[in-house]
């Protein structure tokens, strides 16, 4: 009886025992049969890279979440960094010369053309001025034959003629008058008639001007001189012929063109001026004008009109510099390179041009960090004048930044190596993870069994 209680009382021990030895083994099975991951491991060879953090200080690069920028951060060993020839040097600080450089294209002066039309209608008869003639303020340049101007100078002549005799009458009535011989009523109604003919007279001198005689020619006109249909075209004022569509034998009318008159003693210079530019430019702004033409002939004018509006398509605003042209050296049509002062906007940054590096459509320069040697930040900038050597940064770093001056093609041909781009350029970029893994080894899950 007491060996059968001993076997009785161990059963709750075996089956403990039992289930803590399965539990044991289900574990082990799992660590056994479950799939191994591949391993992964950044590259790092000479040089490292991680998407350049945003937001930091130009000199110091902060952490990679705080800036979200199109910025990379490449980082050598201090041998590499040897054998690049990599020479770091401060920012210098300097005044902002910076222009705009845009090309124009020379245009006349609007104010200064004039489109020459007949004041009659009739025939040219003569030509008086050649394409490209100079001529100068009331010169003729075309006869026309017009009867027009035949019955203005006869209805003239004719109210004249009778105005003269209206006025000897009229002269004669008032000595009749004061002796008695001529009543008062007729006096006054000469005075009328002659107020009338004053009148009918002035119309007609106002009509031989809208013509275009000259009051001297006016004066002229009477009793013995023979009435001309001849109508002169004359010049408005001292230019250049610069269009000629008259010729002896046409018919023309009050709107038909005959030339194009421009004085060239100024001339416009058209540019397009970019939307971004448009704080950097105003009217009265100074400007100079080269042109291949005459490359050591500096012309200097100002800005005297910018468009109001922008070309949709273009994104661009006219701006016109009037510009003096007593040489008559610029011609309609000439292509210009128009160099517009800008405002200066205080202080910039000057650096060296060798530190200058294009990559894509971006001008980018590289940040050194002074408390990790051999880290350097890649920054994008938008340049200035070029001053000797030297070049403007109108932004992108700031002076007393610590940039590479000498070898910083070095650390861009390891970044293309390396194929590093902004952190919008690739997804792992943009969601935080490392910029370029490699798979070293992948191990193909497998199960083991177990007999």
């Amino acid at each position: 009886m007491n060996g059968i209680s001993r076997v009785t009382s161990s059963w709750p021990a075996i089956v403990a025992s039992a289930l803590a030895l399965i539990g044991v083994g289900a574990g082990l099975v799992y660590f056994i049969v479950r799939p191994t991951p591949p391993t992964t491991i950044v590259q790092s060879p000479s040089a490292t890279a991680v998407p350049a953090p945003a937001g930091t200080p130009s000199q110091v690069p902060g952490p990679p979440s705080t800036r979200a920028s199109q910025d990379v951060v490449v980082s050598l060993t201090q041998e590499a960094t040897q054998r690049a020839g990599i020479v770091l040097s401060t920012v210098a600080a300097g005044r902002d010369t910076s222009g705009l450089r845009l090309p124009g294209i020379v245009q006349a002066n609007a104010y200064k053309q004039v489109v020459m039309t007949p004041l009659v209608a009739g025939r040219v008869t003569r030509v008086l001025a050649e394409l490209g003639q100079a001529v100068q303020a009331g010169q003729p340049i075309a006869e026309i034959f017009s009867p027009e101007v035949a019955e203005a100078q006869t209805r003239f002549v004719s109210a004249r003629a009778e105005l003269d005799a209206h006025e000897r009458e009229l002269q004669r009535t008032e000595k009749l008058v004061e002796i008695g011989s001529a009543s008062r009523q007729e006096l006054e109604r000469l005075h009328a008639e002659h107020t009338a003919r004053l009148a009918a007279l002035e119309s007609a001198r106002s009509r031989l001007q809208l013509l275009g005689l000259s009051a001297a020619e006016i004066s002229n006109l009477g009793p013995g001189n023979d009435v001309s249909a001849v109508a002169t075209v004359s010049a408005p004022f001292a230019g250049v012929v610069t269009e000629r569509i008259a010729n002896a034998g046409l018919n023309v009318d009050t709107t038909t063109k005959l030339f194009t008159v421009v004085d060239l003693s100024t001339v416009w210079v058209v540019a397009d001026a970019y939307e971004k530019d448009f704080s950097r430019v105003h009217v009265g702004a100074p400007a100079t004008v080269t042109t291949k033409a005459f490359p050591d002939a500096v012309l200097r004018g100002r800005i005297s009109y910018i468009d109001p509006q922008v070309n949709a398509e273009t994104r661009t605003a006219k701006i016109r510099v009037e510009m003096p042209n007593p040489r008559r050296e610029l011609r309609l049509g000439m292509f210009a390179d128009v160099r517009i002062e800008a405002a200066g906007q205080g202080a910039v940054a000057v650096i060296p041009k060798p530190a200058v590096q294009n990559v894509g459509d971006r001008t980018v320069v590289y940040l050194a960090d002074p408390k990790q040697p051999g880290r350097f930040l890649e920054r994008q900038v938008r340049l200035g004048d070029r001053l000797g050597n030297d070049v403007a940064v109108l932004n992108g770093v700031q002076p007393g930044d610590t940039i590479v001056a000498d070898g910083s093609f070095a650390i861009r041909a390891e970044r293309d190596r390396l194929g590093l781009r902004g952190s919008e350029s690739s997804a792992p970029a943009a969601a935080g993870g490392p910029e370029r893994r490699r798979p070293v080894s992948a191990q193909t899950p497998r199960k083991r069994r177990f007999s």
